[in-house]
């Protein structure tokens, strides 16, 4: 065989298995998309069905789409309040932790301060410490306070909480910053916050929202520390009001597949509407730790 031809040959050769690898990843990929979207297609066709639907065929289309379900899982889950509820608590958490965890994650990543190092110690064993061993002295001192049944309350504790992971995840994203951009802005005779706040931040935005993001949720699903500090029916998240409807609705498996899928739609659609960022954002803070 000529040597042109077998260049050709395995040049060939080289791009049929670069097309065969492609194809097996998009269905790895395909098969883990079906995978995590199964679920919440399920949760859709059960909530427009009757009990006797659900269990009987669980995986049938519904018969009609009647609203009827999410009628009842709005009404006595009290979903009204809770959504507002809900969006005040995850707005305080995240305004909060984005605020103190871009602050402290500059400081960090430009070692500031002497003890840098100890700071990043204790950062991680915050982490690490469950905050099940606070909830006492926390209830006890907020009580006192006379604080309990506030929602802003409840989203400063939340960004106690997150407040380690954020800054963690800050400080990597402006170690990424390069340092002839912050002595450009120096030398154009900016300050500390005209830096931070009008060249730094825009450049570490898609960490912004990635933190913003992953605080948000955790702060929209959060049971244990709303549960706690949250008495009132009346100032209960919608995350508490769909769990109420256990003891009532525990039969009602279609009404509980509504308030599902109520809970669920709100933040399945900020996701989808910020995931290109947060993927960029997830992207360059793994560049450098």
């Amino acid at each position: 065989m000529k040597p042109h031809s077998m260049k050709k040959h395995g040049m060939k050769k080289h791009g049929m298995d670069n097309r065969s690898r492609g194809v097996l990843a998009h269905v790895v990929l395909l098969v883990f998309a079906a995978t995590a979207l199964a679920p919440l297609l399920l949760v859709l066709l059960n909530s427009f069905k009757s009990n006797a639907g659900v269990t009987g065929s669980p995986f049938a289309l519904p018969k009609s789409l009647s609203p009827s379900n999410f009628t009842t899982a709005w009404e006595y889950g009290a979903f009204g309040s809770g959504f507002l509820n809900s969006v005040l608590l995850t707005g305080t958490t995240v305004v909060v932790v984005l605020l103190c965890s871009s602050l402290a994650g500059y400081v960090l990543a430009g070692q500031r301060i002497r003890m840098w190092p100890a700071v990043m110690v204790y950062l991680t064993m915050a982490m690490t410490v469950p905050i099940q061993l606070f909830i006492f002295p926390l209830y006890a001192g907020v009580a006192a306070l006379g604080l309990l049944d506030n929602v802003f309350v409840v989203g400063v504790i939340l960004a106690a909480i997150n407040m380690p992971f954020a800054t963690f995840l800050m400080r990597t994203f402006f170690l990424n910053v390069p340092k002839e951009l912050e002595e450009a802005a120096r030398i154009d005779g900016a300050n500390v916050l005209q830096l931070i706040h009008r060249v730094l931040l825009p450049v570490v935005r898609p960490g912004l929202i990635t933190v913003g993001v992953i605080v948000g949720l955790s702060a929209w699903n959060d049971f244990l520390i709303s549960s706690t500090f949250l008495h009132d029916p009346s100032e209960q998240t919608v995350t508490l009001g769909f769990l109420s409807m256990n003891g009532t609705f525990s039969t009602q498996l279609g009404a509980m597949m509504a308030g599902a899928l109520i809970l669920i739609l709100p933040v399945l659609g900020v996701f989808i509407a910020l995931q290109r960022y947060v993927v960029d954002g997830m992207a360059g803070g793994a560049v450098k730790g």
